[in-house]
């Protein structure tokens, strides 16, 4: 019998396994993979991320990665903005950076077994994993394809709220080190990335919006060669696609024993598509509720990831709306370019948990009028 079951161990299991080891919990954390391992992501580490992951006592996963100071967006229309960012962002693998989560959260107490989850079945005191392990709660941090979400009822979500994306390594030219986004108005909403690592390679992917239609590799790698025509496909490694499962479409974030945290709770801002400051945060709250134990976690934790994240989510859902019209995102891309607070509110709106203003607002609209 376990405080505390984690299905799956990347940056959310990591973060709640932290947080309910610190309360003193008994923490088991699932995962059918061994760490190191890849994980198919954009791979920014935004300081919003590093700063919960600092409560949690976790101070070094930055090592060795260099800060990225600044950001260069281009319209889908053209619009351009540069500028340095409020605070510098890192860009690590996503096989280091899991790896050392999981590493600080077994030093804090934890315990790892290697185990692909397959069924759940909750009673009145417990939740029973596969017939065999046994927690007072279950906290469900397995992606995408969540199967603790499907037990609480919860379907995937479906087109319209969930994009995709491919990423590789490609090797990056010697020079500044800023990351570039370049937006694209055919399949919109859809950006491609090229995000410089500091060790002589950078992280470069497309992503775009599902609408229903099946969406080929062949495709996405037609389209990130398209925005990013200095990228020798031939000589990127570690090409793979994934699934983004945005905020837009989140299903009840826990019920009793059973919680949900990061992608498995379609915490992926519909904005950027970022996950990684939605994981850690959700992580660390579910695991702090989950360490009360008893039936009432899930109402702990919804009420506190409200109050976390609430009025962040619904503005980024306004953005989601907007975005609808790629000649408003111009309109803000070209704000930002004159404005340096339109530029900053829009990294901690796309990063952190930063809110939509009314002054923002305004110089948005007065790009669009002219």
């Amino acid at each position: 019998m376990h405080d505390v079951a984690i299905v799956g161990a990347g940056p959310a299991g990591a973060a709640a396994a932290l947080a309910a080891a610190r309360a003193g919990a008994r923490v088991v954390l699932l995962d059918r993979s061994d760490f190191p391992r890849d994980k198919a992501c954009g791979d920014g580490i935004a300081p919003q991320a590093l700063a919960v992951l600092r409560e949690l006592g976790v101070s070094d996963v930055e090592d060795g990665f260099p800060p990225i100071p600044a950001l260069s967006i281009t319209g889908p229309s053209g619009a351009h903005a540069a500028a340095a960012l409020p605070e510098p962002v890192r860009v690590i693998p996503r096989e280091i950076f899991d790896a050392r989560l999981v590493a600080a959260a077994l030093a804090a107490g934890a315990t790892l077994h290697r185990h692909q989850v397959r069924s759940l079945r909750s009673e009145p005191d417990r939740v029973i994993i596969d017939g065999q392990i046994e927690a007072k709660v279950v906290i469900g941090a397995d992606g995408a394809s969540s199967v603790v979400r499907r037990h609480l009822g919860h379907e995937p979500n479906p087109a319209g709220h969930l994009a995709i994306a491919i990423r590789g390594y490609a090797p990056h030219p010697q020079g500044r080190l800023e990351q570039q986004i370049i937006m694209s108005e055919r399949n919109w909403p859809a950006y491609g990335w090229s995000f410089p690592i500091g060790d002589g390679r950078r992280n470069v992917g497309y992503g775009q919006m599902l609408r229903g239609a099946p969406v080929s590799r062949a495709h996405l790698l037609d389209r990130l060669a398209d925005l990013l025509p200095g990228v020798d496909l031939a000589a990127t490694t570690g090409l793979r696609a994934h699934h983004l499962p945005l905020s837009t479409r989140r299903p009840p974030a826990g019920r009793g024993r059973v919680l949900l945290a990061g992608d498995a709770l379609s915490l992926i801002n519909p904005f950027t598509g970022e996950g990684i400051f939605y994981a850690v945060v959700s992580g660390a709250l579910a695991g702090a509720a989950a360490a009360q134990g008893g039936p009432q976690a899930g109402a702990v934790y919804r009420a506190a990831l409200r109050r976390r994240l609430h009025r962040h989510l619904r503005h980024t859902a306004a953005v989601a709306r907007l975005s609808s019209y790629p000649q408003i995102i111009d309109a803000g891309i070209r704000a930002a370019g004159t404005d340096r607070r339109v530029f900053s509110s829009f990294v901690e709106l796309g990063l952190g948990d930063g809110l939509l203003t009314l002054p923002v607002l305004g110089s948005v609209a007065r790009s669009l009028l002219r």
